[in-house]
């Protein structure tokens, strides 16, 4: 069984004599100094020819050297991108590009394993963090009061279960919201959340309640989650300069009153 560092090493040594690999940049937390004992690797691979059949089947050949492979999704759902684990349960993904498409990869998140062209100068170094996306910002505090408003559409139908689902979008969107409130510059992968929001919120998410399929429970839950979510995005609004939906949110409580008897559980002024 290798350790990372090995894991590394075998495949970088793999790839070295390949003409077809121009290039190997080890990225995400291990590039960055962010890894734990739990983290996946992540590669970048320079190719002329792209992710073509030939550079997969090569970096089959170098990833089978960590162990036996297991699990091997190749170019699905994203045509560059390949996921593999081992039977140790390594975790290893790589993203196969072109010369020229390596130049609008951001050089923070990148380590040149192999570099025979030079290409690491060719990689854009990004910008710092300048605050949220605007638009991206509008659409999710948009979807947060959709899916909010929908509740009434489960209730009537008594769709209980699907109220449940609802609630996990819900909780979705206000973890986004969190972590952006932190501005956490480096995010790591999906399943990295201790590090990237503070005690306090921490707190709230752990304080919320669990998705029960029932009426109370579903009218409960979406209610505790507009508190948490509503209030914290108006604030950040305002700090953004992005507009708030205010005529859908008044329509939203609205329905909701109307079908529901329900009122805001926040001030909205």
């Amino acid at each position: 069984m290798l350790d990372s560092a090995q894991a590394i090493d075998t495949i970088a040594a793999a790839l070295r004599e390949e003409d077809a690999v121009a290039a190997l940049f080890l990225s995400g937390s291990y590039a960055t100094g962010t890894q734990d004992d739990y983290s996946d690797l992540d590669f970048v691979v320079v190719s002329p020819g792209g992710p073509s059949d030939h550079v997969v089947e090569t970096w089959r050949g170098a990833v089978v050297r960590t162990g036996e492979i297991v699990f091997w999704r190749d170019r699905r759902p994203q045509a560059a991108l390949i996921n593999a684990i081992t039977d140790d349960w390594l975790r290893i993904d790589v993203t196969i590009v072109t010369p020229e498409q390596i130049s609008s990869q951001p050089r923070s998140p990148l380590q040149p394993l192999i570099d025979r062209d030079e290409i690491s100068d060719k990689v854009v170094t990004p910008a710092g963090r300048t605050g949220a996306d605007p638009r991206l910002a509008r659409y999710q505090f948009e979807e947060f009061i959709r899916v909010l408003g929908l509740v009434s559409v489960a209730a009537g139908r008594e769709e209980y279960i699907n109220g449940v689902t609802g609630i996990f979008h819900l909780r979705n969107l206000l973890i986004e919201l969190l972590v952006e409130e932190t501005g956490a510059p480096e995010r790591g992968g999906a399943l990295h959340l201790n590090r990237l929001i503070s005690d306090e919120q921490k707190a709230l998410l752990q304080a919320l309640p669990l998705p029960v399929a029932t009426r109370e429970g579903m009218i409960t839950a979406h209610l505790a989650y507009a508190a948490a979510y509503l209030p914290r995005a108006r604030r950040l609004a305002r700090i953004w300069g992005v507009d708030w939906p205010e005529r859908f949110e008044t329509a939203t409580w609205k329905r909701l009153h109307d079908t529901l008897s329900i009122e805001p559980p926040y001030a909205r002024a």
